[in-house]
C-alpha cells in the first residue's frame, strides 16, 4: 500500500501559498515540505522590462538584503533600467536646448521690430 502524506501544522487547503512537495528522508519517510512562492524580477517602472542587477526575492525579503543587492550603482539605480535612464536625460537636455533657443528667436524678433521702429521715425 502507498504511503500517504498529509498536511501538517498549517491549514490543510491547497491554496496558493500552502504548497508542497513530497520529500524522502534518510529513514524512509515520506514527508511533505512547504514551497514558498516563486518571486518574480523588479522590473523598470517606464518599460516594464527585469532589471539586471537586482536580486529576485519576495517582497519581505528585500528588507534584510543590503543596499549593494537591492540597487546598481546610477542614478534611478534600483528602479528604472539603463535605457529609460539614458532617454530622460536627453529629453531634459533637449527641453533645456529647446528653451535656449525659443530665448534667442524672440530676442532677434526684438532687435528686429525695434530696428524697424527707427526707422520708420527717421523717414
Amino acid at each position: 500500500m502507498a504511503q500517504r502524506v498529509t498536511f501538517r501544522r498549517r491549514n490543510p487547503y491547497n491554496t496558493r501559498s500552502n504548497k508542497i512537495k513530497v520529500v524522502k528522508t534518510p529513514g524512509g519517510k515520506l514527508v511533505a515540505q512547504h514551497v514558498k512562492k516563486q518571486a518574480s524580477r523588479p522590473k523598470c517602472g517606464d518599460c516594464g522590462v527585469p532589471l539586471p542587477g537586482i536580486a529576485t526575492l519576495r517582497p519581505r525579503q528585500y528588507a534584510s538584503l543590503s543596499k549593494t543587492h537591492k540597487t546598481v550603482s546610477r542614478i534611478y539605480g534600483g528602479s528604472r533600467c539603463a535605457n529609460c535612464v539614458k532617454e530622460r536625460i536627453v529629453r531634459a537636455f533637449l527641453i533645456e536646448e529647446q528653451k535656449i533657443v525659443k530665448k534667442v528667436v524672440k530676442e532677434q524678433t526684438e532687435a528686429a521690430a525695434k530696428a524697424e521702429k527707427k526707422k520708420g521715425k527717421k523717414n
